[in-house]
């Protein structure tokens, strides 16, 4: 085994560490360890951790000042940091009387920039090699390599064209970010199995190998990062941003990356429309429950994520585009069942034969009130809105389908009662105004079944969406519409929606505090009761 031997310094004597290090066939090292640079780093370091200039060495007179005896101090030992010379053990012996902050001031620490650089580490095998190659790093941490000039010029451009002409027997390379990753590196130019090695370490580590790899031109090595990112998973976003960016820049040098960007990247021959509505389409059509319930929730997660990033030109109105044309799908498959449903051959069969087209009912539904969430959260749905509101056969058809096979239905309407009464969707006044007059009948007919039977459907949430949208007509249609959903609440009571709060809101604006019109400057005034 290779050692990492700690050089003598300048002011004294070190310890000798002994690391194992993995060695190549030739007898050079593969790669140090890390701990060694952190330790060595934090033991050189003045900055890391401030300490106090060395105590006075230990003796007897200082332990027992008052003592008076004939006998000579015994001699003392070096120091290992060698901070305290012996001029100053001389006057600390002449002065074991005073106290350790005293003597503290007597001796001045040098400033970081007037600090000679310090070899900290030695690599390499100096009886073989012909060429040193000091490292410097930051703060005086500074690493010799005892190389072959052979393998630094076969392998490194950097060091080929700075070799060439270059006659004496030691080079520096100076202000070195990543000290240890340079050692690796190097180290890697001795390495027949690169690939193995590199299979050992993370992908942070690697990329800053490729840096310094790229710094150094060191071909082979970079070939061999790049294809162990091309590779390995990356995990986690932050992870693949930091792989991405690394690699652009690579690109932007001519650098060819183009394996590795593969993979976030595509030739695009196919457009990203086709791709999503073959997506959504796989969605609409599944029959499987759990499947289907699940890639629901992530394609519109991810759908929602596109929003919160800037996205490409047009991007968000080929997105619209694809949904709707899946909308407009749905829509006429949901109208054919309810009329294939509504003929009297097919009330006569058994329930047995019934079921497909009554479970498909419920699917083409299911799948409209999706495709209504993702344009809503997209806040594109006045268009939906439209299409809704002019089905007035479906409605018609609606009315004679059973009410357990047709109140799916029913959640479309309430859902855009909900978007307008959040302001989700605004679509024009006769667009409210039909949507009211065609779907809020068939949606007190299934209120009972939608309150029991949907599981995700919110009573107070659906009955004030209603009361904000019939609010939003003009007075006599308001007064229209809830005199009309009175007449049903008295009647069914808790199976019909509370419209309370509206009722209120339109009594108030007619009887307590109504408005006309006027001729003249002002357009508006309060007419109150008398």
């Amino acid at each position: 085994m290779a050692e990492i031997r700690l050089s003598r310094l300048e002011q004294g004597q070190t310890k000798i560490k002994n690391v194992p290090i993995a060695v190549t066939p030739e007898g050079f090292w593969c790669c140090p360890s890390p701990v060694v640079f952190q330790k060595t780093l934090k033991n050189q370091n003045p900055l890391n951790k401030p300490k106090p200039a060395s105590p006075p060495p230990k003796i007897p007179v200082e332990k027992k000042p008052t003592l008076v005896t004939d006998r000579k101090p015994p001699a003392l030992t070096r120091s290992r940091s060698a901070a305290v010379s012996d001029d100053d053990r001389k006057g600390n012996a002449d002065t074991s009387g005073f106290n350790a902050p005293e003597v503290v001031h007597r001796v001045s620490r040098p400033k970081v920039e007037n600090m000679p650089r310090k070899i900290a580490i030695e690599f390499g095998e100096p009886g073989t090699s012909n060429i040193k190659v000091v490292l410097l790093g930051k703060q005086g941490f500074s690493v010799k390599l005892s190389v072959h000039k052979n393998v630094l010029m076969d392998n490194s451009t950097f060091f080929a064209n700075k070799l060439s002409d270059q006659e004496g027997s030691s080079m520096e390379i100076g202000d070195c970010e990543d000290v240890e990753i340079y050692v690796e590196t190097v180290g890697l130019m001795y390495c027949k199995e690169m690939k193995q090695w590199l299979m050992k370490q993370n992908v942070s580590r690697v990329l800053r190998i490729l840096k310094v790899a790229e710094f150094l031109g060191f071909m082979s090595c970079m070939q061999s990062c790049l294809e162990y990112l091309e590779a390995v998973p990356w995990v986690g976003d932050e992870e693949e941003e930091k792989v991405v960016t690394s690699i652009l820049r690579l690109q932007r040098e001519g650098i060819g990356v183009s394996p590795v960007l593969k993979r976030v990247s595509a030739d695009v021959s196919k457009p990203h429309k086709d791709t999503l509505s073959h997506i959504i389409e796989l969605v609409l059509k599944s029959n499987e429950e759990r499947g289907r319930r699940e890639m629901k929730l992530v394609v519109l997660r991810l759908l929602r994520e596109n929003q919160s990033v800037p996205s490409h030109a047009n991007s968000a109105d080929i997105c619209n585009e694809t949904i709707y044309s899946s909308c407009r799908s749905c829509l006429g498959s949901l109208l054919l069942l309810f009329q294939k449903a509504t003929e009297t051959e097919f009330i006569d069969r058994s329930v047995d034969r019934k079921e497909p087209v009554l479970k498909q009912i419920t699917l083409e539904a299911d799948n409209l009130s999706w495709l209504l969430e993702i344009l809503a959260d997209r806040q594109a749905a006045d268009e939906f809105a439209v299409m809704w509101s002019k089905h007035q056969e479906l409605a018609a058809l609606h009315a004679k389908l059973p009410i357990v096979s047709r109140y799916h239905v029913s959640c479309i309407t309430a859902r855009l009662f909900v978007g307008i009464g959040k302001g989700e969707l605004l679509p024009a006044k006769d667009t409210r105004k039909l949507l009211l007059h065609t779907w809020l009948e068939p949606l007190i007919n299934d209120y009972s079944w939608l309150k029991h039977g949907c599981g995700s459907f919110d009573r107070k949430v659906v009955e004030e969406g209603i009361g904000r949208t019939i609010l939003t007509l003009p007075l006599e249609d308001q007064q229209s519409i809830l005199l009309t959903w009175l007449g049903s609440f008295l009647k069914v009571g808790d199976s019909c929606p509370n419209l309370q709060r509206a009722f209120e809101v339109w009594w108030r604006r007619t009887f307590v505090r109504p408005y006309v019109e006027t001729q003249g400057s002002n357009p508006i005034t309060p007419q109150l009761e008398p």
